[in-house]
Order: structure tokens, then C-alpha cells, then sequence
């Protein structure tokens, strides 16, 4: 639920840590989990590294908000799964999130969390659903090329 917003992003904003800009990372320039080409779509367009690096708070929320939490409708999915689903969201995108999401519930899985989506998600124990869709998402990173190098992060 929505109330859940700023719990789920403090949570994910332990993991994310602070600057980074690996050669290796396919992200590219990061700061606290979000990428350069992000924050210059949501908060401003000609953003260089160092405007990422001095990220307020609020532009953060915004932008974790807008790319990720609405994006896989976090406001409307059950305690618990909106948190482990906004999460996979921040590290793999929405759409992969809402796939993932979709094939763990057996709906169809077009990358848009809609009523269907919904619907199964209220319809299963959210235990249930959070556990199958952590061992969902930990299979497909394993098998990234980039494991060896940001598995351990991830």
C-alpha cells in the first residue's frame, strides 16, 4: 500500500549505498541507486555527475517513486510484495519486476501490473507470493554475466 512508500525506500536505500561509476556497470554513474540517465529524465535534464552526486533527499524519493514504486504500482499491492516487487524493480526495472511478478502468479505476463496482476496477488498469501518471487529473482541474477562482479552487492 501506498503508506508503505517511504518504509520500502529506506529499506531499499540500505542496500543501494552511496557513489559509483564501474567501468563494468552497465548502469553507469550511480548515487544511491540511481543512475545518471534517470535522475536526468525525472529531475533534471542536463544533470552532470556532480548535480548526481549532491542528490537531495527529495529529488531521491522522486525519482525512486516515479521510475519504480508507480511504475510496478506499489500502492496497490499487498504488504510485503510491494516491497520485494518495488526492490526488483530498483535493480532489474519495472517491467522485468512486473514480468517476474506475473509469471510467479500464473497471469499473463505483459509487464504492466494491472487488475489481473492485482487481483492474483490479493488472492495468494503474500508470504507465499514475496518467497516465489525472491527465488525467482535470485535464479535469473545468478544467471547474469555480471554476477561474478556485483552479485555479492545485489
Amino acid at each position: 500500500m501506498d503508506r508503505n512508500f517511504a518504509r520500502s525506500l529506506s529499506l531499499v536505500l540500505k542496500s543501494e549505498g552511496g557513489w559509483s561509476d564501474k567501468p563494468a556497470d552497465p548502469g553507469g554513474a550511480t548515487m544511491k541507486g540511481v543512475t545518471l540517465a534517470n535522475f536526468r529524465r525525472y529531475v533534471k535534464a542536463d544533470a552532470t555527475k556532480a548535480d548526481l552526486r549532491a542528490i537531495s533527499d527529495a529529488q531521491l524519493a522522486t525519482v525512486y517513486r516515479r521510475f519504480y514504486w508507480d511504475a510496478v504500482a506499489g500502492a496497490e499491492l499487498p504488504d510485503g510484495v510491494d516491497y520485494a516487487v518495488f526492490d526488483f524493480a530498483v535493480n532489474s526495472g519495472p517491467g522485468r519486476a512486473a514480468k517476474y511478478l506475473q509469471a510467479v502468479l500464473g497471469v499473463g505476463q505483459d509487464g504492466l501490473i494491472g487488475p489481473a496482476t492485482l487481483a492474483a496477488a490479493r488472492a495468494k498469501p503474500a508470504g507465499v507470493v514475496v518467497d516465489a518471487l525472491c527465488d525467482a529473482r535470485l535464479a535469473f541474477l545468478e544467471r547474469l554475466p555480471t554476477w561474478p562482479n556485483f552479485g555479492r552487492g545485489w
